[in-house]
């Protein structure tokens, strides 16, 4: 997911500017020096003992969820006595985990955020900027706060089925992750913002609310138009000032249920938590982890060393290797962040070397992640294949070949970008070097195939795999490649929960914004438009693909199928659409919405793993999503890429 060494390269803090009276920002984005310069001062000193604490709890929450799964592997499948509260107490663990991982992250300045904007103000304007999106993200988690409360507090009366206890002491998290991040960010206010800057950032910030509460007599009247002013406009103008991307969408959903629905708020806490608490998603921290140890105990750089040794010599060669290792490695976790950020890291830092641009990386390792949203084994086509009855196995057969056809795609865009490149100082190594090279690595490359044989075999389930990834892992680097850093273990850990909450929380209040355009009826609406359609199955086509491009940068893939899958689904039917080929032009589309600036969360799940700013890729990505376009484009013309094996 990341560089093994997180502090190195920090991404932008969300909040606090670099001039003017902000304090120096430290390793991890939080002001460290200034906090040690001043061990007197009550915010810093505040700020330090909390942060320690909650750093510790989340570093042990992933630990603990590591020992937990492969107990429940080693259990079921060498012992043949099944853990049954295994995943139960591990889904428990996940939602403390990702809550505490988001405020980690909070404090540490690492929610992402697009900043292209911003980061063109004059230096007082921007600092003022910062401090709007510092307030506007504390008032998200004041408006919450109370119906995270009372959610925790229904929840009470639920029985866990496994442990037996009160399903409370899992919705806590939500309410003590809201109070702690609204802590930070007001100790953040105190310590990086003078008092006038801040003033001013809270009178814009109270006058925009108060604007909208006084404006709910007019929201009322505007129908389905308030889809457009708070879904796009308020979403799209907290994301373009800055506002952390988690935030936004929050801020966006809240304020159409608040001000345009009798809708009782906690619901909103209650999609965040079915968003945020899916097991699969716990992939997500375990694979980071993984990615992190891959690089720390060796294993990367003799994977990079030996296919450096195969394909240094190429103009774009690395590139080339990360377009295939994504569709090596896509669909074992069933997350694509995750499928992300078991690749990065074994690429990212010998790219960077060879002088790769940050923002072409990250622009790649997102388009890669919409290239194989059809290889299986793919939770969307699971979903696919649930909710409509198309057949499973058929939708993975069909699903190989439009991934090549986007993967080819991409690699033209990888040549043309890199003809020019030069490689006069690189030689091409003899192959009794390659060779050597190879055997050293071979430990290495077996990993990505010992997961897949442990999914395909029911060794492990696809949350599962990653801990036999782990292991496997410490392993190697113990025994074979004898490098491991016991003293790195605990920051990694941090680092860990850090990223992974902050994908989460965007996951989380993505739900919550899929909820709400449920509730508005689109759903439905949309699928009445789209059958009475001129033109037949082409036209058909062509809008189920911008339909579901849309779709995909608010809704993500499952929820998206859930919605619409049983009701577009005949309709292709009707018109001669076979439902494999349908399902491939469905999914490739979502895969472009999920992945594309500037709302799409899968571009900013890959600007986290990649620890870049979202702002860097956005100029190289475009090349990439036109020939993501164009391949999706084939895809839907020709039936036979996605229908011709079956």
């Amino acid at each position: 997911m990341s560089a093994p060494r997180p502090a190195a390269r920090p991404p932008e803090p969300p909040t606090g500017g670099a001039s003017g009276n902000t304090p120096p920002v430290g390793p991890h984005g939080h002001g460290d020096a200034a906090n040690e310069a001043n061990p007197a001062s009550f915010t810093s000193r505040t700020e330090h003992v909390l942060g320690a604490l909650v750093d510790g709890l989340a570093a042990a929450l992933v630990l603990a969820d590591v020992v937990v799964l492969l107990a429940g592997v080693v259990a079921r499948f060498v012992l043949h006595q099944p853990l049954i509260w295994s995943d139960e107490l591990a889904s428990m663990l996940f939602i403390w985990l990702a809550m505490l991982g988001a405020v980690v992250a909070l404090r540490r300045g690492e929610h992402m955020r697009m900043t292209a904007m911003v980061s063109k103000l004059p230096p007082q304007r921007r600092r003022l900027a910062e401090a709007i999106a510092l307030y506007a993200a504390l008032a998200f988690l004041a408006m919450v706060a109370w119906p995270a409360w009372e959610y925790a507090s229904d929840e009470r009366f639920i029985t866990t089925p496994a442990l037996d206890i009160s399903n409370a002491w899992r919705a806590a998290a939500l309410p003590v992750g809201v109070v702690l991040m609204g802590m930070f960010a007001v100790l953040r206010l105190f310590r990086d913002f003078d008092w006038k800057t801040s003033t001013k950032a809270f009178a814009v910030v109270a006058t925009l609310i108060v604007a909208f509460t006084l404006g709910r007599a007019v929201f009322e009247d505007l129908g389905r138009l308030n889809l457009l002013v708070f879904f796009v406009g308020v979403v799209l103008a907290c994301v373009l000032c800055g506002i952390p991307i988690a935030f936004a969408f929050g801020l966006g959903t809240f304020g159409y249920l608040a001000l345009t629905t009798d809708t009782a708020l906690p619901v909103i806490i209650g999609r965040m938590d079915e968003g945020m608490s899916h097991l699969i998603l716990l992939a997500v921290p375990l694979f980071v982890f993984l990615g992190l140890l891959i690089e720390m105990t060796g294993m990367a750089k003799a994977m990079v060393a030996f296919l450096a040794s195969l394909l240094g010599h190429v103009k774009g060669g690395l590139s080339y290797v990360l377009v295939g290792a994504m569709y090596l490695v896509s669909g074992i976790s069933g997350s694509k962040a995750a499928d992300m950020a078991a690749i990065a890291p074994a690429l990212f830092p010998e790219m960077k070397k060879r002088g790769a641009d940050e923002g072409e990386l990250v622009a790649l390792l997102a388009a890669t992640g919409a290239q194989t949203e059809t290889v299986p084994p793919s939770l969307v086509l699971i979903t696919i294949g649930s909710v409509t009855g198309v057949s499973i196995a058929a939708l993975f057969t069909g699903g190989l070949l439009p991934a090549v056809i986007l993967g080819l795609m991409l690699c033209v865009v990888v040549f043309m970008r890199n003809r020019h490149e030069d490689l006069s100082q690189v030689a091409r190594p003899p192959w009794k070097q390659v060779m050597r090279l190879a055997l050293v690595a071979l430990p290495a490359l077996a990993l990505p195939f010992v997961i897949r044989a442990a999914v395909v075999e029911g060794v492990a389930t696809a949350t599962e795999v990653s801990t036999i990834g782990i292991v496997y892992a410490v392993v190697a680097g113990l025994v074979v490649y004898r490098q491991f850093d016991w003293r790195r273990l605990g920051p990694m850990l941090v680092a860990t929960a850090s990223l992974s909450g902050a994908i989460l929380l965007i996951i989380g209040t993505a739900t919550a914004m899929a909820w709400g355009l449920t509730q508005s009826g689109f759903s439905r609406w949309l699928a009445e438009a789209m059958a009475s359609l001129p033109g037949g199955a082409p036209m058909f086509l062509a809008v189920s693909l911008v339909t579901f491009v849309v779709l995909g940068s608010v809704l993500e893939g499952i929820p998206a199928i859930v919605l619409f899958g049983p009701l577009l689904f005949p309709i292709a039917r009707q018109l001669g659409i076979h439902e494999v080929h349908y399902a491939m032009v469905v999914v490739l589309s979502m895969g472009l919405g999920l992945f594309a600036p500037p709302l799409g969360v899968g571009y900013y799940a890959a600007c986290a793993i990649g620890r870049v700013r979202p702002d860097a890729g956005i100029r190289p990505i475009v090349g990439y999503m036109l020939a993501l376009l164009v391949g999706t484009i084939a895809v839907a013309a020709i039936p036979w890429l996605s229908i011709g094996f079956l």
